[in-house]
């Protein structure tokens, strides 16, 4: 595997009498396509062992809620399907409790030779990438297999598109290549440890749910159900009835266009790498240009991990270019009218009825579309009383509700409303020389009515 893939993040050597290679499963939560689970395959093999894949979900994450517990246990089952087949062992735990054990990870291995686990720049895989390493005794491998040019590829922060975009095009075809998992020499053949496993299928997925110490108020998402299967049949029907239609209605919401995959690119149960050759397979058959959507698929999403790995702070107004902090600064203390708290914004209480509407789709899909979410986002800058409020807002609104919230592509989509990845442009109130987005010009652009009726019926004003 290419080397710029994975980091040794501890100096420790092999446990000897190791029972397995352990691949901990914390954000690429998936069997096909995924580099981690063939670099531990791989060693598995060399070293004569079996692999157990770990895939654990706590009850103390930040906003842990119905929405997500329930989109990560139904991808469970296709995985231990999946898994088993190929002769791979599978340990889920579901710590239900906070005064439950918080160990289970600990527990698994300190029978194994080594741990591999997921490169990623934000939520808890960055937190636990930084602090777990040092706590082995045993080597603790982190593989990227989030990106198709690797993470480590580019060695400082990328002002914006037209930066990364030549350098992505250079070495693409490099990468752009299928990853294709190698046959296990020695399967897995002991059972899980039956205190740490639970076992989860469809029928049991709401009870366990219920029995977590999380927030119940923030049910399941009425569009999208987790898992690979689910996955792979949204890039199935996105490719048979979208892809020809992609470059030319994408910024219409109410035309349904787009792939509808964030979600499952967060959680890791799709690949971006899978979605990239599958598109560029189905276009080239097809005779189909599809050259736009993979520029969001693999520049801009990738522009923005290189953002999450490089930057001081996600989560900060310090995280934007010179002119972005000096002309916010210079009117902050412009007149805003009118003014809305967090919780007006997260009801959905404010005056515009098409912004209702893409928050009322945050609250009931787990998603905006990703042109109406630059509205969404830049008409919160405009109605909250300072630019660090409202960059505070958007991240406490994707954190809680967004299925594909406490990403890469989150924090550089919300910072791209205050200047992130931008340019100046006039100069106006509240604004300064960031873009500004108005109802007027989305009524222009998108047929706003038809989105209105779709996403809140019955309040059309």
């Amino acid at each position: 595997m290419d080397c710029e893939r994975v980091r040794q993040l501890n100096h420790a050597a092999l446990r000897a009498d190791g029972r397995y290679v352990l691949y901990w499963a914390q954000m690429n939560r998936r069997v096909s396509s995924n580099h981690a689970l063939e670099f531990a395959v791989n060693m598995a093999n060399r070293l004569g062992l079996p692999v157990l894949v770990y895939e654990g979900v706590t009850c103390s994450y930040p906003r842990a809620s119905d929405r997500f517990h329930t989109f990560l246990l139904e991808g469970g089952p296709g995985t231990a399907s999946r898994l088993r087949a190929l002769g791979i062992g599978y340990l889920f735990h579901l710590r239900r409790r906070r005064s439950d054990p918080n160990n289970a990870f600990y527990r698994v291995a300190a029978e194994a030779a080594a741990v591999v686990t997921d490169d990623y720049p934000t939520f808890v895989a960055r937190d636990y990438n930084r602090t777990v390493p040092a706590k082995l005794a045993i080597p603790y491998y982190a593989v990227d297999s989030s990106c198709i040019v690797p993470m480590a590829h580019f060695t400082k922060q990328e002002y914006a598109a037209y930066t990364i975009r030549p350098k992505i095009r250079k070495v693409l075809e490099d990468y752009l290549k299928p990853v294709k998992t190698p046959p296990v020499k020695h399967r897995f053949r002991s059972e899980p440890p039956r205190e740490l496993h639970t076992d989860v299928n469809p029928s049991n997925i709401a009870a366990l749910v219920a029995s977590c110490d999380i927030d119940h108020s923030v049910p399941p998402s009425t569009e999208y159900r987790g898992g690979s299967e689910e996955a792979e049949r949204r890039l199935r029907y996105f490719l048979d009835h979208n892809l020809r239609r992609y470059a030319k209605l994408n910024r219409e919401p109410s035309a349904n266009a787009t792939s509808r995959l964030s979600p499952y690119l967060h959680f890791g149960h799709i690949s971006s790498l899978e979605v990239a050759l599958a598109v560029r397979k189905y276009a080239a058959e097809h005779k189909l240009i599809a050259d736009e959507f993979l520029e969001e698929l693999i520049v801009r999403r990738e522009l923005a991990f290189n953002f999450a790995r490089f930057a001081p702070a996600l989560d900060s107004i310090d995280a934007l270019p010179d002119w972005a902090r000096e002309t916010l600064a210079k009117h902050a203390s412009d007149l805003r009218e009118p003014v809305y708290t967090s919780e007006q914004f997260a009801q959905a209480a404010t005056h515009d009825a098409l912004w209702n509407a893409t928050q009322t789709e945050l609250l009931t899909r787990g998603v905006i579309h990703g042109y109406y979410r630059m509205y969404w986002g830049k008409k919160i800058v405009e109605w909250s009383p300072t630019p660090r409020k409202a960059l505070a807002t958007m991240i406490y609104l994707h954190d809680r509700y967004a299925l594909d919230g406490r990403d890469p592509n989150t924090y550089a989509n919300i910072l791209w409303c205050l200047g992130l990845h931008d340019r100046p442009w006039p100069e106006r109130a509240i604004f300064g020389t960031t873009r500004s987005m108005t109802l007027e010009g989305m009524k222009r652009k998108t047929d706003v009515a038809a989105y209105i009726r779709e996403v809140t019926p019955g309040r059309l004003s």
